[in-house]
């Protein structure tokens, strides 16, 4: 009975075992056929039928090896040792599987991978797998003392000479490289593996041909050596010799569709046959495929390290290229990757970082052109001018070549050293195949109000490039600065039909009809760029500039918001206009949460910091301002204009010491930067030192005599000293020097500070009649009438320049009191147009007050009174408010109150305009 019912189950255990066995067997079939990933599913088979079996296992851990799991290789070797297989038969492949995975460390101090114990053969084999990680973990010593113990256990190998020769070349010591190769040569003259090695010595020696010859006969040998392709495919490229690149790219590719290498070189083929498209997808299998690979294993092998970084690089993913670059420094340091590092580091404004890779790098490559530019352009990002000149002079040296003074033409516009940026692209552009440099003229020429010029340079591009429509786009924009729209227009028309995605030349037709008030047109431009791309960021901000244009405030804001929530985080143009907005309409609380939320992108970024301190002030919070533009100062080193700029607004905030700090900052990487020495002379006539500021108002009279700004900065110094006959000689030469606006108003300023002003009211008549629109100097022209009492004068200029400026609310409060003065009734209506153009304005809700108080009707005094007390409690240190609630109050019955606000008036002894009137009442009241 036992021995009947045992042999049902003999049969079923036989069956199995067979089956498994065909798995298994099919398996190593497929293996052996290079089948891998059939041999795998194969293996798993097997194993679900029977997991004890040990070949399945170890060659389940081989063929996962091979397919590029190693963590699952790892796995299943250890599974089989834990089963019983012997050491020797998975521990070479085992140890491969720590190397995958970067567990170099782990290989060479674990007690499993000691050699001790194995058979000879799996020794060498061992030996040299530990020598690979040493060298891999920077151990040259390791490396060598494991080979030259392979080399004992059988010198007869060739792989015991070859694994010499990457150590070797690592260390950068070539000869022992070429003594390794020749012993293995002799060993093995048909071996391809000798005649790669070879090809790889010459390669980094930078023997091209040599090198390429060698390769040659590598693939002669093995047609299948795949390192040999692709060392031939990139020298071939360097060569020019892309016909026969693209060959071996899709021969690599054929024998290793996964193969990154060749992804990458077809990147590069098709980006210069022209095709984008094709390099960025290319370069996309790059990443996609190396991206995936645990950090571990990829951080030892440079080669892989590069080819990711420049991956990431060619798609402008800088922050991914970057820890690859980084990690490859570490590894191998001072080749071409520090370059492209420090690019990074530069656009990150990482500029101390990217100067001591440079630096580094040069003092290997010191002939090295761009890394010296590069170098120059961050000195310049740094403020260390000097340096920075010196190392464009050492780089055009070297080559004196058209493409360096375009590439210092830029490092200098990104400096903001825009005239020196232009002299040298200017000498770049004499070589028309620079079309960088023109490009970049255009762009600099537009931006300096220069359209001629603008347009010459585009219509030479164009001459080159006819079909480029990012070419007819710049000629459009040249064309619309000279005031030539139907030419822009056809300049644009003309880029949208060669490309119809190019949204720029759109959006450029869309302001053209703003331009013409075809706002209609312009709205369907928008929406149809819209339409195809919510998410466009200059069509929005265009929306919100048409809405503005129509007079939609609420329109305005919902763009503006609407694109400052989906701007990137480097964009910044739509948060800082809807700051710009929201100041511009009263609305300080609103700006100051939009400026955190803009400074929040880049709390380093000087711009944002000045439009921050600007909502700051706004508020009210004048230690806040001071305290950003003191950090402003930090963030801005030594460019000197943004220092200048920063002392502005500091002196806006009075702090004096501030601004001479941001400005000696400014002056000293640019010492003849006039506007840093202009205000520089400002703020030592505020901190009462005329003798400094006049000595330095005559050294900017030297450096530009032909300019009134010395002139009129010795002017300044005169007037500090009490000399106003003196000044008015210094404004008379600077207006005689520069006839203008600016120089006038100095002169008329200080006309009107004698004989009553009658002077200056001659000068100002006579400006506006050969100036009739110059509305700058009829305001002023009405300021000095009112202040002198001739209000009906004042009242014609305050009425022509209302009317040239509607909007100007601080000339229609001024007219309201002019009116007022002149017993006009008409004073209520201006009045009450100059607070609703600035409904905050403490002063208009005063003047509004005052002329409802003085209509003397019952009926507007609890609305003067409710005004005046707002006016007070938003600018509670002005007397000239505080006497006329005080006038009501008493008026009103409150003569406790009424004397409280007037004391308040009067407390300290400052001047104001109803001074007598104030005494008098508070006479009455006491």
């Amino acid at each position: 009975m036992v021995a009947l019912l045992a042999v049902p189950g003999f049969a079923v255990h036989a069956a199995t075992d067979s089956k498994a066995s065909r798995f298994y067997e099919d398996a190593l079939t497929r293996y052996e056929k290079k089948d891998v990933p059939g041999a795998i599913i194969q293996l798993k088979n097997a194993l679900q039928i029977d997991k004890t079996l040990l070949p399945v296992q170890v060659l389940l851990g081989k063929a996962l090896l091979a397919n590029g799991e190693a963590a699952a290789a790892e796995v299943a070797l250890n599974e089989a040792v834990r089963l019983g297989v012997n050491r020797a038969e998975i521990v070479v492949p085992l140890g491969q599987a720590y190397v995958a995975q970067g567990k170099h460390k782990l290989l060479l101090e674990q007690p499993q991978f000691n050699v001790s114990g194995l058979p000879a053969d799996v020794q060498v084999k061992l030996l040299l797998l530990r020598a690979s990680a040493s060298a891999e973990l920077g151990d040259v010593r390791g490396a060598l003392k494991n080979i030259d113990e392979a080399r004992v256990m059988d010198g007869r190998l060739p792989e015991v000479w070859l694994a010499e020769v990457p150590v070797r070349i690592r260390a950068m010591q070539y000869a022992e490289a070429n003594a390794a190769i020749e012993r293995a040569t002799a060993l093995a003259p048909d071996s391809a593996e000798v005649r790669y090695q070879r090809g790889a010595l010459l390669h980094v020696q930078g023997n091209l041909r040599a090198a390429l010859a060698a390769y040659d006969s590598a693939l002669k040998a093995d047609p299948k050596h795949l390192e040999a392709r692709a060392a031939r495919a990139g020298i071939e490229m360097d060569l020019g010799q892309y016909a026969d690149a693209a060959k071996d790219v899709a021969e690599i590719q054929a024998q290793s569709p996964r193969e990154p290498r060749a992804a990458y070189l077809k990147a590069m083929l098709l980006s210069r046959d022209g095709d984008s498209a094709g390099a960025r997808k290319s370069l996309a299998e790059v990443t996609a495929f190396l991206d995936a690979v645990p950090p571990a294993f990829i951080q030892y092998r440079p080669q892989l390290l590069m080819l990711n970084g420049l991956a990431h690089f060619g798609l402008s993913e800088y922050e991914k290229a970057k820890p690859y670059f980084e990690s490859m420094q570490r590894v191998q340091g001072g080749g071409p990757v520090s370059k492209l590092l420090a690019q990074i580091y530069l656009s990150d404004r990482n500029y101390g970082r990217a100067s001591d890779l440079l630096e580094q790098y040069l003092k290997a490559q010191p002939q090295d052109g761009q890394a010296l530019l590069l170098l120059a352009s961050a000195s310049m990002a740094q403020g260390r001018n000097a340096k920075a000149t010196a190392l464009m002079q050492q780089a055009l040296a070297i080559k004196d070549a058209p493409e360096y003074h375009t590439q210092l033409g830029l490092s200098l516009l990104g400096a903001g050293q825009s005239a020196d940026a232009v002299t040298q692209l200017e000498t770049a552009f004499k070589e028309p195949s620079q079309i960088q440099a023109g490009t970049a003229l255009v762009g600099l020429y537009l931006r300096g109000g220069q359209g001629a010029k603008a347009l010459a340079v585009a219509e030479k591009l164009l001459k080159q490039q006819p079909d480029s429509a990012v070419l007819h786009n710049l000629n459009g924009m040249a064309q619309a600065q000279l005031g030539n729209l139907a030419a822009a227009k056809v300049s644009f028309d003309r880029a949208v039909q060669l490309d119809g995605k190019l949204v720029e030349a759109r959006l450029n037709l869309a302001r053209l009809d703003m331009a013409n008030k075809a706002y209609d047109a312009a709205a369907t431009k928008l929406n149809a760029i819209l339409l195809a791309d919510e998410k466009n960021i200059d069509a929005m901000y265009e929306m919100a500039n048409l809405s503005d244009r129509r007079g939609s405030s609420a329109d305005t804001l919902r763009w503006l918001s609407k694109a400052s929530d989906m701007a990137g985080p480097k964009e910044f143009r739509p948060g800082t206009a809807l700051v710009e907005f929201h100041l511009r309409n009263k609305a300080p609380d609103q700006a100051l949460e939009a400026a955190k939320r803009l400074s929040s992108k880049d709390p380093e970024n000087v711009p944002i910091l000045l439009i921050y301190g600007r909502a700051q002030l706004a508020n009210g919070d004048v230690e806040g301002a001071r305290s950003t533009f003191s950090g402003a100062t930090r963030f801005a080193n030594f460019n000197a204009p943004q220092q200048t700029e920063i002392a502005t607004w500091q002196l806006a905030v009075n702090n004096l010491p501030g601004a001479a700090y941001s400005l000696d900052k400014a002056l000293s990487s640019r010492p003849d930067f006039l506007p840093a020495l202009a205000l520089m002379t400002e703020v030592e006539i505020r901190q009462n030192e005329p003798a400094k500021a006049e000595q330095r108002a005559r050294q900017i009279l030297a450096l530009a005599p032909k300019q009134a700004i010395g002139y009129s900065l010795l002017g300044d110094v005169a007037q500090s000293r009490g000399q106003t006959a003196v000044a008015i000689d210094h404004y008379r030469r600077a207006h005689q020097v520069q006839t203008n606006t600016e120089t006038f108003l100095r002169l008329f300023g200080a006309l009107a500070m004698q004989d009553g002003g009658r002077q200056a009211l001659t000068l100002g008549e006579a400006w506006l009649k050969t100036h009739p629109q110059d509305q700058t100097v009829r305001r002023a022209l009405a300021d000095a009438y009112a202040r002198g009492g001739n209000y009906a004068a004042a009242r014609l200029n305050y009425e022509a320049f209302v009317k040239a400026v509607p909007n100007d609310s601080g000339a229609l409060n001024n007219l309201a009191n002019v009116l007022l003065r002149l017993n006009d009734a008409s004073a209520l209506q201006v009045a009450e147009s100059a607070m609703k153009k600035d409904p905050t304005n403490a002063s208009a809700i005063d003047t509004l007050g005052w002329v409802l108080f003085k209509t003397g009707l019952p009926q507007n005094s609890d609305r003067a009174l409710q005004l005046l007390r707002d006016a007070r409690l938003r600018d509670p240190g002005n007397p000239e408010i505080r006497y006329h609630l005080a006038a009501v109050l008493a008026q009103s019955g409150r003569k406790t109150e009424a004397q409280d606000e007037v004391e308040a008036a009067l407390k300290g002894g400052r001047p104001f305009e109803s001074l007598t009137e104030a005494e008098s009442l508070l006479k009455k009241l006491r």
